[in-house]
């Protein structure tokens, strides 16, 4: 063959490699399983895919499918959105490698603005996770969410961990690291909801949600009467799991590992989907997986 040839040969490839409504609907599936983009990419090469069209399929679709899915979200939150409001914040104005909090080094790992997100290196020592899982054992149950017509609790299909909650400072351990957690976020100590240890074996996740309460389900006024809203989220890894189990936000297509002595902060300054902090516990493959997780609300929490 000439290179004439070769040249009309080639180009008929790429022709051929249209990027038809199946394959989008495939590569949206892949997003929603939480396979992460670039094992998807592996995937349409190993299939015969050329790389440039593979990745211009995977932009594409991926972020159309992002514009309709906020549309969408934004479109089921009736009047206007709501103003925003004061939210905690670590020292990062001048871009710090680590942070002395306290009585420990902490590393930033990673930090993002829109969602506000930063991922903590050693928040932690493994002496204080190993305590936590011990104190949180005995007393553990199936996770409920918030029943949004009541204000109360409830047992969700979308939650399949087990859990339980300590009462601030009711143990050295919780006070240490509650106080650890103040000074890190800049927001008081009074302002923070009792930590949740969650324990998840393999199979168990939380399906994506929001950590604000929406306001317009009626048990939101009861739920807010406690210490406002729930204006950022800190959830710190108590171990390791083998495979599995990270902290997904599929708006931006993030998802932090769980690292035993690691934490990821996201702060939300209003209760609306222009955040982009709906996130989730992806599901534990092999392994377990123990977190802590401290919410953060407007006032005292009470």
């Amino acid at each position: 063959m000439d290179s004439t040839s070769s040249t009309q040969h080639a180009a008929g490839q790429e022709r051929r490699q249209f990027i038809s409504a199946e394959l989008r609907e495939w590569i949206i599936s892949q997003a929603q399983a939480g396979v992460p983009p670039e094992q998807v990419l592996d995937a349409m090469k190993a299939s015969g895919w050329q790389e440039e069209i593979a990745i211009q399929a995977l932009e594409e679709t991926l972020q159309a499918h992002l514009a309709a899915h906020q549309k969408t979200l934004a479109a089921a939150m009736p009047g206007d959105e709501p103003a925003g409001v004061p939210v905690p914040e670590p020292a990062l104005a001048d871009s710090p490698s680590r942070l002395r909090v306290l009585d420990r080094d902490v590393a930033i790992l990673f930090t993002m603005k829109h969602p506000r997100v930063v991922v903590f290196g050693g928040l932690l020592s493994d002496a204080e996770c190993d305590q936590l899982v011990a104190l949180a054992g005995p007393r553990m149950a199936r996770s409920e969410t918030v029943d949004n017509a009541t204000g109360g609790s409830e047992v969700n299909a979308a939650r399949t961990s087990r859990g339980m909650f300590f009462e601030r400072g009711e143990a050295a351990v919780i006070d240490r690291v509650e106080r650890r957690i103040a000074a890190l976020l800049g927001w008081p100590l009074h302002n923070g909801e009792g930590l949740q240890v969650l324990h998840y074996k393999p199979g168990a996740e939380y399906k994506p949600h929001y950590d604000y309460f929406d306001p317009v389900h009626p048990g939101s006024a009861t739920i807010l009467q406690r210490g406002g809203q729930r204006v950022g989220t800190l959830v710190m890894y108590l171990n390791t799991p083998k495979k599995g189990g990270g902290t997904t936000f599929p708006d931006v297509g993030l998802e932090v590992a769980p690292i035993k002595g690691n934490a990821v902060f996201f702060s939300y300054d209003r209760p609306h989907v222009s955040t982009r902090s709906l996130h989730g516990g992806a599901p534990v493959i092999e392994g377990e997986k123990w977190v802590a997780t401290k919410w953060l609300r407007e006032r005292e929490f009470i």
